[in-house]
């Protein structure tokens, strides 16, 4: 106890072995620089004054067809908002990114249809690799590791925190991409935190590597690359996407 009392006292003040007295005047602990650039926030989600607008409600300029780089062929609606054309295949960004914070919403179709991952399923996958699961999980069972707000067969979320079957959900993603040395071996593993609906989902996960549908993950060396969201057959809708480099 006196031990820890003692560390206490030491960490308080400032106090450190070998280094001599602690610090009598408050100007000798400021620190006056860098200077944190200024950002502009914006009210309900919208892009702040640093960020990078990957859809503006208008087009999808910004993206092209994952199948041959092709123009996005995926629905705009009259609301700004777009829809996953079935059969289209899954689009990405033409712009590759590394670290970002990203933000989106997304709504699952009002009209129920199928069951398990064949209802309202889509996904975001952070530099083609990482995906976290997009599902209307609401009244319809499927595996843990794979419903919404999942990292797909690697992370639990730590709560279900859609809105109700139609309506939209936000996710505000911090991703901190995967190191590797020159030699191709992974010396970092990548991280991902998901508020989904301004709830904790995924607190810092750990990536073990890719989020593969069958098979262990892989840690292939790979630097940045495009964000991409899934075809999987349903017509979910998305909207207000930007993001800010980290």
């Amino acid at each position: 106890m006196k031990k820890a009392i003692l560390l206490g006292v030491i960490l308080c003040t400032g106090i450190v072995f070998g280094q001599g007295k602690p610090p009598t005047k408050p100007e000798a602990t400021e620190v006056w620089s860098p200077v944190p650039p200024s950002v502009t926030p914006s009210a309900n989600n919208q892009a702040p004054s640093d960020a990078i607008v990957l859809f503006n409600g208008a087009n999808l300029d910004a993206w092209e067809s994952v199948n041959n780089g092709s123009s996005a062929k995926w629905i705009i609606n009259k609301d700004g908002s777009f829809t996953v054309k079935p059969g289209a295949g899954n689009i990405q960004t033409k712009e590759k990114f590394g670290s970002v914070q990203l933000h989106l919403e997304w709504k699952s179709p009002s009209k129920i249809e199928g069951d398990g991952q064949n209802r309202g399923n889509s996904g975001v996958f952070l530099q083609k690799r990482y995906e976290l699961q997009v599902l209307d999980n609401n009244n319809n069972k499927t595996y843990a590791n794979g419903q919404v707000g999942s990292v797909y067969k690697q992370s639990i979320p730590l709560a279900k925190a859609s809105v109700p079957t139609g309506e939209w959900n936000t996710y505000d993603i911090i991703f901190h991409a995967p190191e590797f040395d020159k030699d191709g071996k992974k010396i970092k593993s990548g991280t991902l935190t998901l508020l989904h609906n301004g709830i904790l989902v995924q607190d810092h996960f750990k990536l073990q590597g890719t989020t593969e549908y069958i098979g262990a993950p892989k840690n292939i060396a790979h630097g940045n690359d495009a964000l991409e969201l899934q075809d999987h057959g349903s017509g979910v809708s998305y909207r207000n996407i930007w993001l800010r480099k980290l």
